[in-house]
Order: structure tokens, then C-alpha cells, then sequence
């Protein structure tokens, strides 16, 4: 008989304190191979997101003539309120997109080794992370630069986006999961972040929709994400902390939940694999 897998919220918190060092280290190792034999190595993580930045910027502001809310900001206040958004969204859509090829991606892991499965999303979450933080430093090395200033706000930005990373992890899990038993997933997800980059406010204010499309937005699990870190890293307002409660406390049944059903699943990974 096999023993029994632990699916509990503590059982997803000690994998991830016990597993800590192999998270690291696997994150450390998938990020520098992502630029190995590149001429700019790790530079690349900088220039992609000040090149799709300017691609926006540009096509935003300059073709279609955007303006954040009807106001008269310059393209660089324009610029700055994209990159947020897309600094935010770039977070879920790379850990989505990556999750349903985690467990095919090392099938040693499944059959060969005893190896901490539920640790691969985590090691996708770390290079989300990665790139997040290379992006959140463009960020602000900007505003310094064409502001003069950085709200003290900004402090609050981890607490706004741990929710995030909480609630991306358990779809994270649920997709691994699912992407071993259903492949067509993978394609699927795709679709869905970009399907998410025009249904977030991200090229666009909340209030620039109609009244009775405006509560349907906020269904989206970025749109919160996004107005928040806007407040505290661009206009120096505090967090909304009765909403940020709400979302962590969703986020938390979320990620368990996604946990519960990458341990109830994983059983199954070798013998489809």
C-alpha cells in the first residue's frame, strides 16, 4: 500500500520551508540557463522588458493617441502606468503558461528519483520572481530618473502582491496537475493570459469602461493587483487593507486548494507519463 500524501495548508508550508535550499537552487539554475550562450547574458532580462515597454509605449500612446484616464500626462507617466500592469500580469502569465509542462518537463523527477514534485511551481514562481524584481528596479531607477522621486509607499508593494502569488501558485498546482493527463491545457493557457492583458487595466483606467462593465473587471484576479501596486509605487497612497485581506484570505483557500489537487493527482503522473 502506498502511504498517504499530506494535502493540508501545513503540509504545503513545510514542503515549501523544508524544500527551501532545492527551490533556490532549481530557480538559480532555470534562470542562468535561460540566457546561457547569449551574448548579453542576464542583460536580456533587463532589455525584454524596457523593448516591450517601448513597443506599448509607443503604440498606445503614439498610434492610438491613449491617454490614462483623459488626462494630459506625458508618454513617460503613460509608460510608467503600463510597465505596473505589465509587471504584475507578467507575474501570473509566466507561471501559468509554464505550469501544465512542469511535471512532462522532468519526467526523471516522476520515475526515477524520490523528488518533491510540489516544489516545481515554486521554482516557476522563483523565475517569475526573478524577472519581476529585474523589472520593479527598472521601475523605480525610472521614476527617479524622470520623477525625481519614489513614494515611501512603495514599501507596501510585496505585501500587495503576496495574495497574487498565492493564488497564481494554486493555479500553478492545478495545471501541473492537469497538464500531465490533458496536453491540449498547455495550449489553452496561452490564450487565456493574453485574453487577460486586454481584460485587465492595463493599457486602460477602470473608469475609462461603462458603468455596467466596471463591476465585471474587478472578477479578474489582476485588476486588484494592478490598481494597488499603481497606488502605493506611482501615487504614494496607502493599500486598501480591507481589501487586501479579502484577497488574501481568498487566495490562501485558492493556493490549498490547487495544493489538495496536485496531491490527490500526483499518483497518477508515472503511469501516464
Amino acid at each position: 500500500m502506498f502511504a498517504p500524501i499530506a494535502r493540508s495548508p501545513g503540509a504545503a508550508i513545510r514542503s515549501l520551508w523544508v524544500n527551501r535550499s532545492l527551490i533556490y537552487q532549481l530557480t538559480k539554475r532555470e534562470v542562468i540557463s535561460r540566457y546561457r550562450g547569449s551574448m548579453l547574458g542576464l542583460a536580456w532580462s533587463f532589455f525584454n522588458p524596457l523593448l516591450m515597454l517601448a513597443v506599448y509605449t509607443f503604440v498606445f500612446s503614439t498610434v492610438f493617441n491613449a491617454r490614462w484616464g483623459g488626462s494630459s500626462e506625458s508618454k513617460t507617466d503613460f509608460a510608467i502606468i503600463l510597465f505596473v500592469g505589465l509587471l504584475v500580469h507578467g507575474i501570473l502569465a509566466e507561471c501559468v503558461n509554464r505550469a501544465p509542462g512542469l511535471i512532462l518537463a522532468n519526467v526523471s523527477y516522476v520515475k526515477r528519483v524520490v523528488f518533491p514534485l510540489e516544489t516545481l511551481p515554486w521554482v516557476a514562481m522563483g523565475t517569475a520572481g526573478f524577472h519581476a524584481l529585474i523589472s520593479l528596479v527598472v521601475l523605480l531607477a525610472a521614476q527617479l530618473l524622470l520623477r525625481g522621486e519614489v513614494p515611501w509607499q512603495a514599501i507596501y508593494f510585496p505585501i500587495v502582491i503576496v495574495p497574487l502569488v498565492l493564488a497564481t501558485m494554486g493555479a500553478a498546482w492545478m495545471l501541473a496537475a492537469a497538464g500531465v493527463f490533458v496536453r491540449d491545457i498547455g495550449q489553452i493557457t496561452g490564450i487565456f493570459t493574453t485574453i487577460l492583458l486586454f481584460l485587465s487595466p492595463i493599457f486602460y483606467p477602470v473608469t475609462a469602461l461603462p458603468e455596467e462593465f466596471r463591476k465585471w473587471i474587478y472578477l479578474n484576479p489582476l485588476t486588484f493587483v494592478i490598481e494597488q501596486s499603481r497606488a502605493v509605487l506611482i501615487w504614494g497612497n496607502s493599500p486598501d487593507w480591507k481589501g487586501l485581506a479579502t484577497y488574501f484570505a481568498v487566495s490562501l483557500l485558492v493556493a490549498w486548494f490547487g495544493f489538495w489537487i496536485f496531491q490527490k493527482m500526483r499518483r497518477g503522473f508515472a503511469d501516464v507519463i
